[in-house]
């Protein structure tokens, strides 16, 4: 069933004013700093929140219509999966994964047939006498989700659900939650006849985006500031939030015939998009993989176009090798990461306040035009 949002809502100097669609069997995944408006976004979705005017619409269904239509929370076939399991501490794991179908009218016998299906799909089925206190943090999650899904959702909210959970147990529930969240079917759990149900994933993980959502909103003080496929928002971001989650370095400036000027003068050699037009707002784009650092007193002998005097900031391990973050006086030379080997770092004797000379070839940097805040102090979100 496909999912229509179109919503504008004010809370005290904070305004959310937003507007997609996800189609049925689509997974959206929202990104966004803190208060730029996810969880009002969600409190819209779920019907804890009446928005100022707008509309929801869930498979031709109004549950949203102002004024006059607010369909209530337990009416409109909408789950949700949050940071906290949330498991009623008095329940048994079947007992809580039953409670869904129970409080839809279905008979006990029947609740407990679809309780144990799904606590079977999420892999649960030797936890099903337990109590909550009984379980790990990844094993609350996958009752969490059975839970979820057993009452017959038509479209699943999911808020950080992988973000309380160790680094051991994230990527099992990361898989399991792609592998029911692609399902075609959904048994006898009263969900959409063609077991095409939507879902919206608010993620601060870029790996959760890329393993779950097809496609990708990016909202900035309450408006959508980035929007497309999952793959490609993430490898070419066009604001400072989302570069920093796919862990990319940007630049802003404006467009040049073959880079970017910045706002302190300096140049940035690289290749411009079809998209971005010369004298036009730009963003410079790049790996930290393909910056180069030197003590600033080597010689330059290399061929990158890109040259910048900087100082170690910070070094940091980040798996395999070690980021290297800059300090500069402003502009380029600011806050740009770059990924040594352990060996590198050791043999070029760098620490905090090291000065060093970082390069970039050209044809490593990325111009595309670029996406400005809505405002630029925006209101936090209550």
């Amino acid at each position: 069933m496909s999912l229509h949002v179109d919503v504008a809502v004010t809370r005290g100097r904070f305004t959310l004013d937003v507007a997609f669609d996800v189609p049925g069997g689509g997974v959206l995944a929202v990104l966004g700093p803190n208060g730029s408006g996810k969880s009002t976004l969600l409190q819209c979705l779920a019907g804890l929140l009446v928005p100022d005017r707008g509309t929801v619409t869930l498979g031709g269904r109004t549950l949203t219509g102002v004024p006059g239509v607010q369909v209530p929370v337990h009416d409109r076939g909408i789950g949700l999966l949050a940071q906290d399991p949330l498991l009623l501490p008095h329940l048994s794991v079947a007992e809580n994964v039953a409670f869904g179908p129970r409080s839809q009218g279905a008979s006990r016998t029947r609740a407990r047939a679809q309780a144990r299906a799904w606590v079977r799909e999420v892999d649960a089925a030797e936890l099903a006498g337990r109590k909550p206190a009984q379980l790990s943090g990844g094993q609350a999650q996958r009752v969490a989700i059975a839970r979820a899904l057993a009452g017959g959702p038509r479209a699943l909210l999911l808020d950080e659900p992988l973000s309380a959970l160790d680094v051991d147990a994230a990527p099992a529930v990361r898989g399991l939650l792609r592998r029911v969240l692609r399902r075609t079917h959904v048994g006898e759990s009263g969900a959409d006849p063609d077991g095409r149900r939507c879902a919206v994933l608010v993620t601060h993980d870029p790996l959760d985006a890329l393993a779950l959502a097809d496609d990708v909103v990016v909202l900035d003080a309450g408006r959508v500031v980035e929007r497309g496929p999952a793959k490609e928002v993430l490898a070419a971001p066009r604001t400072p939030f989302t570069a920093r989650i796919a862990g990319l370095n940007l630049v802003p400036g404006v467009a040049a015939e073959d880079g970017l000027h910045t706002s302190d003068g300096r140049f940035v050699a690289g290749v411009r998009s079809d998209d971005c037009a010369a004298g036009e707002p730009a963003v410079a784009v790049f790996a930290p993989g393909a910056v180069a650092v030197h003590p600033a007193a080597a010689p330059h002998t290399g061929s990158p176009r890109n040259v910048v005097a900087a100082r170690v900031a910070s070094l940091e391990p980040h798996g395999a090798v070690i980021r290297l973050r800059t300090v500069g006086d402003g502009g380029v030379a600011a806050g740009i990461a770059a990924d040594l080997t352990p060996a590198s770092v050791a043999d070029l004797g760098l620490e905090p306040g090291s000065a060093v000379r970082l390069e970039v070839k050209a044809a490593s940097v990325a111009v595309h035009a670029a996406v400005e805040s809505p405002s630029p102090f925006p209101a936090a979100e209550p």
